[in-house]
């Protein structure tokens, strides 16, 4: 049994003031959604403690029938030894046979084509695994992590685009494709859909779930996008604080502005946020600089009914990102756009198990009947 005594006390005021860093590979991922599941937790992040969010004996056994579930070696000791995730996470082998590199089976049952869940902005896709519980549906399901990022070298989104879709066709060799994404690191499923028509593939479903169409070239620098990525949600910085990092960050580098918050008591953190602050920095700068064409595709927008309360600058989007189609009418004929609503706002129409059900029921739904062909191409969209 678990000896909660001998567990170390958790700094309450360290742990606040600890950013927010998303999973990172595909058992990190494997194991927050597993996490997020197990604990009832809106979101676990990879310097998250199993026990202190509220693991225990019991819990921890559910865990390893549900990882050895999923093709890992683990074994009990693993967890009650490392218990954060970016520790345990290394101790952890993926069995060949049930892994393929660059994608996390969320659901291996299924007799229609798979769907393809992308990560958000954050590089984070463990949102899809209590999503598609809730889901009814007759198709397998895949999580698709970003690929590595290379030292300093720049990847478009075309690039990235590409590599993700060598990875879809590893697991589904040939089509009809079936894509989602939730926020605005879904835009690399259009760009992957891009990629597979590019190669005579059908796409046949694309689901956008509260995804703005980006702005077109903001001319934000690398350190502006890590302040409003990073800082910017952060409940424990004051408004002063924010105000004290912004002004710096027009000035600054990454590694500066990190160092500067440090100074200021706003965040603790080390090398893992300063490198998840340049991959987020890179992504929304692939974002940003997508020359996104209008393709032959029909697409759902799941769109939340709600506002998010943020009384602070976020990153730029389109003038229209408040509609129910989020801009996306911009490249798109609004026919083929399904703009479907879903209670909560950006952030609790996926985090509230109540939204998430009125969500999943909606894609099962549009998964299920998917509207008709696209008079532009031969694409049988079903």
């Amino acid at each position: 049994k678990l000896d909660r005594k001998a567990l170390p006390v958790p700094d309450d005021d360290a742990y606040a003031r600890t950013a927010y860093e998303a999973p990172q590979g595909a058992v990190e991922t494997a194991l927050a959604a597993i996490w997020q599941e197990l604990l009832g937790v809106e979101r676990v992040g990879r310097h998250d403690h199993f026990f202190e969010l509220g693991g225990h004996s019991l819990l921890a056994v559910r865990m390893l029938a549900q990882a050895l579930g999923l093709g890992m070696k683990i074994s009990a000791s693993d967890i009650f030894n490392d218990p954060i995730l970016k520790d345990l996470a290394p101790k952890i082998k993926l069995d060949p046979s049930h892994h393929t590199p660059g994608v996390l089976p969320v659901r291996t049952i299924g007799s229609l084509a798979p769907l393809f869940f992308v990560p958000t902005g954050y590089g984070d896709c463990s949102y899809a695994f209590p999503l598609v519980k809730e889901m009814d549906i007759d198709c397998p399901v895949y999580a698709l992590p970003w690929p590595p990022f290379e030292g300093t070298r720049r990847a478009s989104l075309e690039e990235i685009a590409t590599k993700v879709t060598q990875a879809i066709r590893k697991v589904q060799p040939r089509g009809p494709y079936r894509l989602a994404g939730y926020s605005s690191g879904a835009v690399l499923a259009y760009a992957i859909a891009e990629r597979l028509l590019h190669l005579e593939e059908t796409v046949s479903f694309i689901a956008l779930i509260d995804v703005p169409l980006p702005a077109a070239s903001p001319g934000m620098t690398d350190t502006e996008i890590a302040l409003q990525m990073i800082f910017e949600p952060l409940e424990s910085l004051s408004d002063e604080g924010f105000e004290m990092l912004r002004q710096s960050a027009g000035q600054s580098s990454v590694k500066q502005l990190l160092e500067k918050a440090q100074q200021i008591g706003a965040v603790v953190g080390g090398p893992d946020l300063y490198r998840d602050a340049i991959m987020y920095a890179q992504f929304h700068q692939a974002v940003h600089s997508y020359q996104m064409p209008s393709l032959p595709v029909s697409v759902y927008q799941f769109y939340a009914l709600e506002h998010s309360p943020s009384p602070r600058p976020r990153l730029p989007a389109t003038p229209h990102a408040d509609s129910p189609m989020r801009g996306w009418d911009r490249i798109l004929d609004a026919q083929f756009i399904k703009a479907v609503p879903v209670p909560g706002d950006h952030v609790t129409m996926m985090a509230d198990p109540g939204n998430r059900r009125v969500l999943a029921h909606h894609l099962s739904a549009a998964l299920n009947n998917l509207p008709t062909t696209h008079p532009n191409s031969n694409l049988d969209v079903k």
